[in-house]
């Protein structure tokens, strides 16, 4: 590892010593920074031109059919708004805050409140903002600086007052052509990996599909079901209706989110569709007090060992099933506990077939699903005997692949962390890659 001849201090911690000969300056010498826009709800319609960047938008690639839009006259009642290629964007709240992309588009949109962007200045390479901001001295100053209650937040003002170790031009140069080539082969690298993840949950998908349809016995007789996705099945099942094997489906509400009497951290247990994930809940994001269950009537207990659709926007056909009694709010449906049955089973069913799940939602922005739906949507009835010997094959079969997609995210995660520690080291002059003597 090469270093610089001599070292001075940059007067911050996190990223000590830099070279003698690099300057100690402020992202606001170097940058010029626009924050987002307050739109109000009113000016959106997907059917629109112009896209607005939103916090969750924020990376590298944006997903424009996803993006909410506006009409183009804002183009000209807002032009400091306006997103332009390279362009560094960053999220200011919540979970996203300091998540950071490039836009790496010629079409313009407009930015949206809770993002801002930093615009490189002549003495400062847009490939050198764009790597700084990926690196941990960037996140660790978000971090170190931000603020709020239950959410954190940062403004660009507080982000222009970081200090840049800020190269010469020349030196820039190696450098954001060094980053490139590195984080670029890192990049294909987690690609890779992501890939073979994603191959891996089409097996597992594969396997349960096959399972729930056809039984374990591969010399069993068999019959058409009479739903095509389906196909046949063996001869002594039935196809029918979920509402044919739960027939008490249901739902729930939501307490008056802004009265705090009717929440509290130690209360009853409250699902929403954050807490569903494909698995097993042990516990809720979000509990209810007494007071919520004596003024909402339509709030219901279902018992432990429930299994809990999603039925609103982008989580239509999420999935789990609880370990313990619980309510929920509206946009989740509700298998209710059957002792007849091994809940599991039509788990992985559902599991199974969570695309077409999905595939019912309909609506403008939002699709959505209703629990009429999800009582007509086709499953079999077959005996308990056989739904427990499914469910403890695809137990074991599903966990082999769990546990090998977990191996490939933790090797995502730390080619992400030397991506990032290499950043770091890279401009903060630590490890010396230019020619420059």
């Amino acid at each position: 590892m090469r270093k610089y001849q001599s070292y001075k201090s940059s007067g911050v911690e996190w990223i000590g010593e830099i070279p003698e000969h690099w300057k100690k300056c402020r992202l606001k010498n170097v940058s010029k920074s626009v924050n987002g826009y307050s739109f109000k709800s009113d000016d959106f319609d997907r059917e629109y031109d112009i896209p607005v960047i939103r916090i969750g938008d924020v990376g590298d690639i944006i997903d424009f059919e996803d993006c909410i839009k506006v009409k183009s006259d804002f183009l000209k009642d807002k032009k400091e708004f306006i997103v332009c290629r390279n362009d560094i964007l960053i999220g200011l709240t919540g979970g996203t805050i300091g998540k950071s992309g490039r836009y790496n588009y010629d079409t313009p949109s407009l930015l949206n409140q809770r993002v801002g962007l930093l615009r490189n200045s002549k003495d400062l390479l847009n490939g050198l903002l764009y790597h700084y901001v990926k690196s941990e001295v960037f996140i660790r100053y978000i971090y170190f600086d931000c603020y709020g209650g239950g959410q954190d937040n940062i403004s660009m003002n507080d982000i222009l007052k970081m200090v840049f170790p800020l190269p010469p031009l020349s030196e820039q140069h190696q450098i954001v052509q060094f980053l490139d080539e590195k984080t670029d082969l890192i990049d294909k690298l987690i690609s890779t990996k992501e890939r073979k993840i994603s191959l891996l949950k089409e097996q597992r998908s594969s396997i349960i599909n096959q399972v729930v349809t056809k039984g374990l016995n591969p010399n069993v007789k068999m019959k058409d079901s009479g739903v095509e996705w389906i196909g046949e099945i063996p001869e002594h099942w039935f196809c029918v209706g979920t509402n044919k094997v739960y027939q008490d489906l249901g739902t729930g509400t939501t307490p008056t989110s802004d009265n705090k009497d009717y929440y509290m951290e130690d209360g009853f247990h409250w699902i929403t569709t954050t807490d569903l994930n494909e698995g097993i809940m042990y516990d809720t994001l979000t509990k209810i007090s007494n007071k919520s269950i004596i003024d909402y009537p339509n709030l219901r207990l279902y018992p432990s060992g429930s299994i809990y659709i999603s039925m609103y926007g982008g989580r239509i056909g999420k999935l789990g099933i609880s370990t313990f009694d619980s309510y929920c709010n509206q946009s989740v449906c509700v298998l209710p506990k059957n002792d007849k049955i091994n809940v599991k089973f039509y788990y992985y069913w559902f599991l199974g077939f969570q695309e077409l799940v999905k595939n019912m939602g309909r609506g403008g922005g939002q699709p959505n699903i209703n629990k009429e739906m999800i009582k007509q949507f086709p499953t079999v009835k077959i005996e308990l005997i056989e739904q427990n010997e499914i469910v403890e094959y695809l137990d074991f079969k599903t966990k082999e692949i769990d546990d090998l997609v977990d191996l490939e995210k933790k090797k995502i995660d730390l080619l992400k962390e030397y991506r990032q520690s290499l950043i770091s080291e890279v401009v903060t002059g630590k490890i010396k890659v230019t020619t420059d003597e």
